[in-house]
């Protein structure tokens, strides 16, 4: 298993920026590929972003493509999403999750991180 850990988030006017970082630990880290989802209230949770273990190919969902970038540092076993250009239908909670066989679908998740954006 993998172990994530969240920190960032929090209040931001539209067009501002945040970032959110999620370190991972545990002894099978490199074996995940990582990414980021988010939940909105009254909606079901959604791919955001997610990079390949291996590549670091990057995958984004249309909505953030653009504006929204996904990156690791592989010495501190870390992901961050570097979010730009925010609007108010980006208020949601973000989660990190971690997936073997596809970026889309995790299967370890960390403990969420609500970002919200005003008009």
């Amino acid at each position: 298993q993998v172990q994530l850990a969240q920190s960032g988030g929090g209040l931001v006017q539209a067009g501002g920026s945040l970032r959110l970082s999620c370190a991972a630990s545990g002894r099978t880290v490199s074996s995940y590929h990582l990414g980021w989802f988010r939940q909105a209230p009254g909606k079901e949770r959604e791919f955001v972003a997610g990079i390949i273990r291996n590549s670091g190919r990057t995958y984004y969902a249309d909505s953030v493509k653009g504006r929204f970038t996904i990156s690791r540092d592989n010495a501190k076993n870390t992901v961050y999403l570097q979010m730009n250009s925010l609007k108010p239908e980006d208020t949601a909670v973000y989660y990190c999750g971690a997936g073997i066989l596809d970026v889309t679908r995790a299967i370890q998740w960390g403990q969420g991180t609500q970002v919200t954006v005003s008009s």
